[in-house]
């Protein structure tokens, strides 16, 4: 039986990437909120059924395949990376996909990637910085933390928008050097920051 599962789950992923990569292709040529589900299916010869089966809508979508880099990024820390190392990889993956993120942050949707990025990054820095200090992050800590993700954002969209002049590692250190010094502080002390 959970064999069966697995495979399962395997072909539904299956899916979500064949529909992301038909978005991708999309977004070469087409601003993301002109891009229909239509167009979108039809890129990769599936259904709207089964497109709606996985996603919302077309954001769904892009937020979704954008959460499999914070994943594959940030998601290291745990393992002993530090903040900078993950915020590399995360702008080197982000410039690898240069026409999907570009599409993607010139979006201003309700669902955007933008706001999408805001909260899964003030969630994950929150959930981390709560384990390592054992406590909720209190008001002061959380004021700092929700402005440097939300101008973390802002920058890494205008270096997107920008045309990406600073290397990954560059505008890592600059993102990491703009930390409010006594969130900085913290990160430090707990060996975060690197």
């Amino acid at each position: 039986m959970e064999e069966i599962s697995g495979r399962q789950e395997s072909a539904k992923e299956s899916t979500k990437y064949r529909l992301a990569d038909s978005i991708k292709r999309c977004m070469k040529t087409t601003p993301v909120d002109r891009i229909t589900v239509k167009d979108v299916v039809e890129g990769c010869d599936l259904t709207r059924q089964t497109f709606y089966r996985n996603f919302k809508d077309k954001y769904d979508l892009i937020n979704w395949y954008f959460d499999k880099l914070v994943q594959q990024s940030l998601g290291k820390i745990e393992t002993g990376s530090t903040v900078r190392e993950s915020l590399d990889r995360k702008l080197t993956f982000i410039r690898e996909e240069k026409a999907f993120f570009s599409g993607a942050f010139r979006s201003d949707d309700h669902n955007s990637l933008k706001e999408h990025d805001f909260e899964l990054i003030l969630q994950f820095y929150n959930d981390l910085l709560a384990r390592r200090i054992r406590r909720p992050v209190d008001d002061e800590l959380q004021f700092q933390l929700e402005m440097y993700c939300r101008g973390s954002v802002y920058m890494t969209v205008k270096w997107v928008l920008g045309g990406m002049k600073e290397t990954p590692r560059q505008m890592a250190d600059r993102l990491v050097d703009a930390m409010p010094p006594a969130l900085a502080d913290v990160f430090e002390q707990l060996g975060l920051l690197g």
